[in-house]
This record gives C-alpha cells, sequence and structure tokens, in this order.
C-alpha cells in the first residue's frame, strides 16, 4: 500500500529519564520497518504525566498525514499510568472489538493481559492503539493487528475500491479468485508448510520464521556479558586527569595579579616537564607549550596571538615580551581533575565500542582487558578448494572463509580458527566438537540445505544441540540454521556467498554484538530510510537487495548493485545497505523507483556518490 508515516510515543518515567532503556519503543520500530517496508516513523517518549501526553498526541493528530499512533506504556493500574486516560479525550471514535482482539490475543499467553487497560479508537484520521509497556506485550500486540491495519486504514480513507478487494477476497468471490490467480501469488512461498524432510515427504521439518521472529529468539537465547556493565557501574578513576594544571594553549603562564605591559621570560616549559617551583615575580613569565603544567605561582596563560616579541638573547630564545591584554585568573588553565576527577566513574554511559572502552582505560593507566566471545569459522563442502591451490576440475575456490573472516575483524572482532571441510559427517562432528571445546561461536557456510550431503542439522543433534530454526523467510538466506548447546552457539549460514554475507549481518552479527555486552538497540546494523533508484520485482518472499548509496541534494537514493542471484559474490561490490524489500503481495507485485523503503547499513563510509 501507499507510505504510511506512524507515531510510536514510549510513555516511561524510567525511559524519559533514561533512554537506553527503552526496549518497546526501538522494538516497535522494527516492527513497523518489517511490515510496513514503505512507511516512515515518528518516535518520541515522554514521562508519565497526562497533560504532557495529551499534548504529543494532539499534535501528531493535526499533523494529518501521521495515519497511526501507538503507544507503549503507562496502562496499568498503577497511580501513575495514566495513557488510556490521555488518550479517551481525544477520540471522535472508539474502537472497542480492536481493544477486545488485542486483549483476547494477549490473555492466550498470560492471564495478567487483563489488568491492561489500553484503549484504541479514531482521532480525526488518525488510527490510535494503546499497548502496554513490556517489550514481550509489544510484539504480541502488534502481531494481532498488523494485518489489519492496511484495511482499517482503507476504511478510514474511504478507499472504496480496495476496501471491495479485501471484502471480495474474504467472502471468496469470482473478484477475490482473479487476484488469487496473479502471478505474484502463483510465486508466493507459504511459511508455514513444513514435512518430514524425508524420502515421502521432501519439505522441511523446520518452519520458515520471519526475520524479526528469528532475531527475537536469538537474543533470548544468547547469555549477554555482563562484564562491561559491571566495568561501566563499577571502575572508577585511580587518577586526575590533567593530574597537574594545565596549559590549554601555546603562550605565557604569569600573574594574573601582574596586569598587562612588558615581562621577562625566564624559560619555556614543555608538555612533559616538571610543574617548576620558582617564586615567579609580576613582572616575570615563562613560555609555556599546549599541555605542559604550570608553574605553582602561576594562574594564567596568555595565549600567543595576545602578545608581542620584543627581545631575543644571543641563542635567539625569547627574553622579553609585551602582555597585550588584561590577564585574569584561570585563564587557558585546565584545572586539575578538570576532566575526569580521581575516584570519579570512568564511563559516564555504557557503550561497547572498543575504540571508546580501551581509549578510556588507557587514560588512567589501565590495563583491564574486556573478554571478546572466542569465534571459529568454518565452510563446508568437498567442491572447495583454497585460495592458494590451483584449479581443479569440479572444485571451485572458497570465498566464504575469507570473506567471513574479513567481517569479523572490520566490526571489532577476532576469528581464532578457521576451517575448509569435505561433506563429510565424521569431519564435521569431530571438527564441532573440538572447536565448541575452545570457542563460544561457530559460524559455519554451507550443509544447512536439504541436499544430500547437507549434514549439518544431523551433526547438531548428534552433539546435543538445540536447533533453535532452521529456515528464515527470506532472500537470500533461506536455509538459516540456529543451534546452542549450554552457552555455545552455533550459526549456520547459507553456502552460497551472497546467503552468508546477508545472514552474517542480520543475524549473526547482532548474536556476536550481544554477547559481548552491547545494548540491544545497537546490536543490529543501523536502519535508514532509503528512495529507489530503479524498479525492482518482488519476490515471494521479503528480499534483503544490495545496494549502493547516492546523495541526491540531501535525499538518501539507493541503486541495485547488478544481478541479486545469491551465488553472485560481485554484487556486494559497492553495496553500502541492504535494501527490505517486502515480499510480493497481489496488491504489490513490484517496487518502483522514487519508494521509500527501509535499509541496513552495511559500512561506516556508505554513501558512494553525491550528487
Amino acid at each position: 500500500m501507499e507510505s504510511i508515516t506512524f507515531g510510536v510515543l514510549t510513555i516511561s518515567d524510567t525511559c524519559f529519564q533514561e533512554p537506553s532503556k527503552d526496549r518497546s519503543g526501538p522494538r516497535l520500530v522494527n516492527l513497523i520497518h518489517r511490515d510496513f517496508q514503505n512507511s516512515s516513523i515518528i518516535t518520541s517518549c515522554l514521562p508519565d504525566e497526562r497533560d504532557l501526553i495529551q499534548r504529543e498526541l494532539r499534535k501528531w493528530i493535526d499533523r494529518q498525514d501521521v495515519r497511526v499512533i501507538i503507544t507503549t506504556g503507562g496502562t496499568g493500574f498503577a497511580p501513575r499510568d495514566v495513557t488510556p486516560d490521555a488518550t479517551k479525550p481525544l477520540l471522535d471514535k472508539d474502537c472497542p472489538q480492536l481493544t477486545m482482539a488485542i486483549a483476547l490475543a494477549s490473555l492466550q499467553k498470560t492471564k495478567f493481559a487483563a489488568l491492561s487497560r489500553g484503549v484504541c479508537g479514531i482521532a480525526n484520521n488518525t488510527l490510535i492503539l494503546n499497548f502496554p509497556g513490556s517489550e514481550k506485550a509489544v510484539v504480541e500486540c502488534f502481531e494481532t493487528v498488523s494485518d489489519l491495519l492496511p484495511h482499517a486504514l482503507h476504511l478510514m480513507g474511504d478507499e472504496v475500491a480496495l476496501v471491495r478487494r479485501t471484502h471480495a477476497e474474504i467472502q471468496g468471490t469470482d473478484q477475490a479468485v482473479k487476484v488469487d490467480s496473479s502471478p505474484a501469488l502463483r510465486g508466493h512461498v507459504c511459511p508455514h508448510k513444513t514435512g518430514a524432510g524425508n524420502d515421502h515427504d521432501r519439505n522441511s521439518p523446520f518452519p520458515m520464521l520471519p526475520v524479526d521472529e528469528a532475531l527475537s529468539i536469538i537474543f533470548n537465547v544468547v547469555q549477554r556479558s555482563t562484564e562491561l556493565d559491571k566495568l561501566v557501574n563499577e571502575l572508577s578513576s585511580p587518577v586526575n586527569i590533567p593530574p597537574f594544571r594545565a596549559s590549554i594553549k601555546d603562550g605565557y603562564a604569569m600573574k594574573s595579579t601582574g596586569f598587562s605591559g612588558t615581562k621577562r621570560v625566564l624559560g619555556c616549559i614543555a608538555a612533559g616537564d616538571k610543574p617548576s617551583a620558582y617564586a615567579l615575580q609580576e613582572d616575570e613569565c615563562f613560555k609555556i607549550n599546549t599541555g605542559a603544567p604550570l608553574p605553582e605561582h602561576a594562574d594564567c596563560v596568555i595565549q600567543v596571538e595576545d602578545t608581542k616579541l620584543l627581545q631575543r638573547d644571543k641563542y635567539n630564545n625569547e627574553t622579553l615580551v609585551e602582555i597585550m591584554v588584561e590577564p585574569k585568573a584561570g585563564l587557558d588553565v585546565r584545572p586539575i581533575g578538570h576532566d575526569l576527577t580521581k575516584g570519579d566513574a570512568i564511563f559516564p554511559s555504557l557503550d561497547a565500542s572498543p575504540v571508546v572502552v580501551n581509549s578510556l582505560l588507557a587514560s588512567v593507566g589501565s590495563r583491564q582487558i574486556i573478554r571478546k566471545p572466542k569465534i571459529a569459522i568454518i565452510s563446508t563442502g568437498s567442491e572447495l578448494l583454497s585460495p592458494k591451490d590451483s584449479p581443479t576440475v569440479g572444485k571451485i575456490y572458497d570465498s566464504n572463509t575469507t570473506m567471513l573472516e574479513q567481517l569479523l575483524t572490520y566490526f571489532g572482532f577476532e576469528c581464532i580458527q578457521a576451517r575448509v571441510l569435505s561433506d563429510s559427517i565424521e569431519a564435521i562432528s569431530d571438527t564441532l566438537a573440538d572447536l565448541f571445546n575452545v570457542v563460544d561461536f561457530v559460524i559455519c557456510s554451507g550443509g544447512v540445505s536439504m541436499g544430500d550431503k547437507d549434514y549439518i542439522k544431523t551433526v547438531l543433534e548428534k552433539l546435543n544441540f538445540q536447533l533453535h530454526f532452521g529456515r528464515v523467510n527470506m532472500k537470500p538466506g533461506k536455509p538459516m540454521t540456529f543451534a546452542s548447546r549450554q552457552q555455545k552457539y552455533f550459526f549456520g549460514l547459507p553456502g552460497n556467498p551472497v546467503s552468508a554475507f546477508a545472514t552474517f549481518h542480520i543475524f549473526a552479527l547482532p548474536a556476536i554484538r550481544w554477547a559481548a555486552g552491547w545494548e540491544r538497540t545497537k546490536c543490529s546494523l543501523p536502519i535508514l530510510n532509503i528512495k529507489l533508484l530503479n524498479d525492482i520485482i518482488l519476490d515471494g518472499r521479503p528480499e534483503y537487495v544490495r545496494a549502493s548509496v547516492i546523495c541526491k541534494s540531501g535525499q538518501l537514493c539507493a541503486i541495485v548493485t547488478g544481478d541479486q542471484i545469491s551465488s553472485r559474490l560481485q554484487s556486494i561490490v559497492g553495496a553500502d545497505v541492504l535494501i527490505h524489500l517486502p515480499g510480493s503481495t497481489s496488491i504489490k507485485t513490484q517496487a518502483k523507483a522514487g519508494d521509500i523503503y527501509s535499509a541496513s547499513v552495511l559500512r561506516y563510509d556508505f554513501i558512494s556518490k553525491y550528487e
């Protein structure tokens, strides 16, 4: 359908004070991007204050373009839970059946859903839905209404043709038959179709999960390290920074009581020198470099630009200088502990970036090392050759191992072992058993599909791993597999290079970051909205398309990087983003140039060209 603007409003005293604790708002944003690709989202976070909530809702309603507002939080029985009370006076129409649908679905999950007072209704041309505040409840409530929202908006907008089409599909009329026979639906892949996976029923026994559900499973299974949290919350500085009064600029250190005028230059103090204890007089000064310690009896620095050199000695050293401005105590001086005081917390907030963590630790002389997950990479396939080998008939060169090693390095992690294995149950089983004695993660490419030699899932079960999922509703990457045993994790990426590339970014990288102690909202790749520059035929599955980004007059645009077949590694050349394209439907079979879609950012320098 056409582009929809959503509003996501988090209502929580805690999240308002500490936005990093908001899990439900960002989760809603991800769910909306998943199900409504051609959408834009505005967000806000407010405390549990009725007037503030009403003011923000009214502002969004008055914008006219915000079609759906979803609030999260403040729907319970607590004294400060006022979201429904703030919402009701703004509604022109109640939607009690929609409220009941959400309540019934939630009650199937937990009896405590009966304690939610959320309401649904229409204000002007905007649908407002109150969801509870927990991340789990947000997911459950959104799943309940997601399929209903397009038709609800068509009804609200009096879009007669689209309303009739939906009614015809529901009622099974001739019109519905015509819609169902469209080419797009003939290519539809049913995510629920499973089988025994044997000679009699060759469908995979694994249901094909939505990407978002697969990610949720991963985050729930992988154990997040608390080492970084402990470091941030407990580690205090053993030193003052600076440990002495330091000059901010190159200039002249003097007494502020000495006024402007001519001063004798006693010498030069450089960074790294000890503070001078000389009994400085008012008509004297020291030349001083940036970062150098002030003499004990000086209290200000006059920058070089505000002085005039009057005299040098025979050794070309400055001996006389004129101070051209009136000095003030503390001018261009960093006091002791100005940047960080001894005993203060080193980290003002959680930031898992190794650049940040290691730099701050180094700044206070700490030798503490933050443990990162230990990772191994394997590629399976009897057809694979090492890049160092000579060409052999029937063989291909293995690029996946190199690609995955380089990606780990790019994102600040290390592969401690890499192996290329033949399609042998014994070799795969022995290697995995050995690797998991050493590492936390194994990232494997190949061996997870439906081929005769795809042994990975069999081996994992033999090694007592729990297979959490074995298929994902996405292209490329459908056979994506995730398994665990205690705190050991296995990611089975498809063997086609582009499939491995996409699934590493979408699944493996967020899991590794989570295990390393990152905040959940920062584990996945950043997502932005981007404008298509070319038409794309939609597949039956949601597709992650490699594209280059061009900035046209401030607008981010994307052009697809050639043939997107999963075996063609060249499509990652110039790939700045993965565009999230929805699966084809009877209504929309093609993504058109000019459409806006969300996209995951692959590179730090993700804009290839400016126009």
